[in-house]
């Protein structure tokens, strides 16, 4: 991540000031994204240096919801980024011909390719483990193809002197970005709401918990995620028999084993006696 990081900041400050120099929109819409990286990963850096501390009187499951605040924060910035984009070449298309110099912005961008290429590299490792890392890396991705699009937008304004091309491609490459925001913000915010995790289904282990030998009924069923990595479950199941230990313990393990499949760490239930009913909003 701090690899990545320095590598991002210094080349976003180059083609902020290439971008300008040459009057290149793609350029200019680029290094935006490149300043959403860059925010994404000191961001994603100090929410996972936090997330680290340990739980204490005042947040008993410690800090790591850090982590998904900076990724619900990144993904609205990248928004932003891209509607910014879209309005700037708008606003090229109603203005006059800006004047545009292909060759260096084409150097520029293919330094920008080289740069892309090694964060994805750097990133690919965690992604998949946090979704904090996952929006970095998804930016990373969008500059990476942002690059290529400026080096087609240099190109054809050198063969054919097209500036057109130049504000198409930085609007595709905001409208490239929109959707794939929307779902890293979506993914945030579900987590923040405490719903149900992605990869879990709550239907098919409702039923495999009310199929547990010794379960008559289960209620206040909830699933939810402290963090991209950490699924809680907690349940309240309600037994055929009377409380003896042996068969409430029975009960408990195998609820255990039944979570670890659905990919679920943290579990707490509460085995009850006959007849007992739902006491909150559970599913």
């Amino acid at each position: 991540m701090v690899a990545a990081l320095a590598l991002t900041a210094a080349y976003m400050a180059a083609e902020f000031v290439s971008g300008l120099a040459f009057g290149s929109l793609a350029l200019l819409s680029d290094a935006a994204h490149m300043l959403a990286d860059v925010s994404a990963l000191a961001i994603a850096l100090v929410a996972m240096r936090l997330a680290r501390r340990p739980p204490d009187a005042r947040r008993t499951y410690g800090y790591h919801r850090f982590e998904i605040l900076a990724a619900a924060f990144n993904a609205a910035v990248l928004l932003a980024v891209a509607f910014w984009i879209l309005f700037e070449a708008y606003r090229r298309f109603t203005g006059p011909p800006p004047d545009i110099r292909s060759i260096p912005m084409l150097a520029v961008a293919a330094i920008g390719l080289l740069v892309n290429l090694a964060g994805i590299v750097l990133l690919r490792g965690g992604k998949d483990r946090s979704l904090n890392v996952k929006g970095a890396y998804l930016e990373v991705w969008s500059d990476l193809l942002a690059s290529v699009a400026v080096m087609v937008a240099a190109g054809v304004i050198r063969l054919t002197a097209w500036w057109p091309i130049d504000p198409i491609l930085g609007a595709l490459i905001g409208l490239w970005v929109v959707p794939r925001t929307w779902v890293l913000l979506s993914q945030s915010v579900n987590l923040l709401l405490e719903g149900v995790p992605e990869g879990v289904e709550l239907a098919p282990l409702r039923d495999e918990l009310a199929r547990i030998p010794g379960v008559a009924s289960l209620h206040d069923l909830h699933v939810w995620a402290v963090t991209s990595e950490k699924n809680l479950l907690t349940v309240h199941l309600v037994g055929k028999d009377g409380p003896e230990p042996d068969a409430a313990q029975r009960i408990v393990v195998a609820a255990q084993e039944i979570a670890r499949r659905h990919k679920i760490g943290h579990v707490t239930v509460q085995v009850e006696p006959p007849g007992a009913g739902a006491h909150g909003p559970g599913w």
